[in-house]
């Protein structure tokens, strides 16, 4: 039995992060009905038995006694975590599993890596040590790195990877957009984060803002068509209100963005947490999808959507699923992958799905989809039995496409605005530990990402005949 250790830093990534967790009980509780500590309880949860003084004395296969999360929070201000204290799910974590400050960053990049990452160093570091050190086989290190470009989130990647270098980092990682972007200095926070993300991480999960929340806008829309005066269903699906997670309060703007990324979790996770004919190790993620250790942005779309709509829409069926997932309205960034060029491709099916399904929709898309000439086998595939609660079957793509190039070049011309009129730069320089050329290198880093997807584009269409076969000699 393998385990992960969810970190969730700030407070988009703490938000996410607590609706993750409550979804997942959700899960289990729709599934473990003996109450019984399973091998599925165990990926993510410790069983905790506060009468006994040694906390892992609750073995699989014993009752249910106290669940706690195997995670880590982070945030320099203590708001969101203080309302993770008083929710549903205070009981899932404890003290030793928490750090707070009361100043925040100030949507300063340098203030959280520079000043809090070096303050709270060895705290952050004895706590990634404490959660793993209740994991038997440590697989995979969760990041929730989101917002403008977190600066403590990037710090504690880099502590990760000097403390467990041989675990897998995966982060999942929010980008604003121009349009809904209210933090001019954002496009700093961005790319010096960027930086940070293609060193330090084996795998980062792309995901904009303005693509949830187009899918909001749709998924609104297909509430007020299909029934006048609906509403979004609310039970324990992706759009859900609630505070993102057991959060006191009521339902605040982004909760509804915050519980898309939540089932994005919830989806990449089921084959870790539940049995499957064809499970799929997270570890296998990063070592099936990045040919090349910087080109490890892994472009998310998830379907079904529109069932989150009404109840009474009725399901798509299997196939159209499929061609759903691979539509640009399904990604969770603004692109379209069939314009660009696939480096590798991972389909994370759930409910009762047959691997004659998945080969037979494999063979259907393959030869509308660009692949990579060195490549064109490049599917990993992954079957959990267990389905999203209230669905029959769900599908997650992981696409490693150079469309994400746009993305970054956007964000690479909006550094470039504000850099070249050093605008507001003196905020960042008189941090301890900042200088000048940070920037410098970030930006550099960031040309040379865009460049090594724009050489790859330009090889798009090109045929490589066999290599000749050696002559047998007679």
């Amino acid at each position: 039995m393998t385990q992960s250790v969810v970190v969730q830093v700030g407070q988009c990534g703490n938000q996410v992060g607590c609706r993750f967790w409550d979804l997942a009980l959700r899960e289990h509780a729709h599934v473990n009905k003996k109450g019984l500590y399973d091998d599925a309880l165990g990926s993510f949860f410790r069983n905790v038995d506060s009468r006994r003084s040694d906390e892992d004395s609750c073995r699989v296969g014993g009752r249910i006694q106290r669940l706690k999360a195997r995670a880590v929070l982070v945030d320099m201000e203590e708001g969101v975590v203080n309302q993770v204290l008083q929710g549903a799910l205070r009981e899932v974590f404890d003290a030793t599993q928490l750090l707070t400050d009361v100043s925040g960053s100030g949507n300063n990049w340098a203030v959280g890596h520079m000043t809090y990452g070096s303050t709270y160093r060895e705290e952050i570091v004895d706590k990634l040590r404490k959660a793993a050190e209740h994991c038997d086989c440590l697989q995979c290190y969760r990041g929730e790195g989101h917002g403008t470009g977190s600066g403590l989130g990037t710090r504690v990647l880099g502590l990760l990877e000097e403390e467990f270098p041989e675990v897998c980092r995966i982060v999942t990682a929010v980008y604003p957009s121009a349009d809904d972007d209210d933090v001019i200095t954002s496009p700093y926070n961005s790319v010096l984060a960027m930086r940070e993300l293609t060193e330090h991480a084996d795998c980062v999960l792309p995901v904009e803002n303005q693509s949830l929340l187009d899918i909001v806008n749709k998924i609104q829309l297909m509430s007020a068509v299909e029934k006048p005066g609906s509403a979004i269903r609310r039970d324990g699906s992706v759009i859900w209100g609630g505070g993102g997670g057991g959060l006191a309060g009521a339902e605040k703007p982004f909760d509804a963005m915050n519980n898309i990324v939540a089932n994005l979790l919830l989806n990449i996770t089921s084959s870790a947490r539940f049995e499957g004919s064809l499970n799929m190790d997270l570890n296998e993620i990063a070592m099936n999808l990045v040919p090349f250790p910087r080109l490890h942005y892994l472009v998310p779309s998830l379907t079904p959507l529109y069932t989150l709509a009404d109840v009474s829409v009725p399901p798509r069926r299997l196939d159209q699923m499929f061609s759903d997932a691979f539509s640009r309205d399904h990604q969770l960034i603004r692109a379209d992958p069939r314009r660009s060029l696939y480096l590798a491709a991972a389909l994370l099916v759930r409910g009762n799905v047959q691997l004659s399904d998945l080969r037979r929709n494999i063979q259907r898309l393959q030869p509308s989809l660009p692949f990579v000439w060195w490549n064109q086998e490049g599917w990993k595939t992954g079957l959990c039995s267990v389905p999203p609660v209230g669905h029959a079957h769900s599908l997650l793509v992981l696409a490693n496409n150079t469309c994400v190039k746009p993305t970054f070049t956007e964000l690479r011309e909006r550094f470039g605005k504000l850099y070249r009129k050093k605008a507001h730069l003196h905020h960042y320089l008189q941090v301890e530990g900042m200088e000048r050329s940070v920037f410098s290198e970030a930006a550099e880093s960031l040309d040379s990402l865009i460049d090594e997807y724009q050489r790859l584009d330009a090889t798009r269409g090109r045929l490589t005949p066999d290599a000749a076969r050696l002559a047998v000699a007679r």
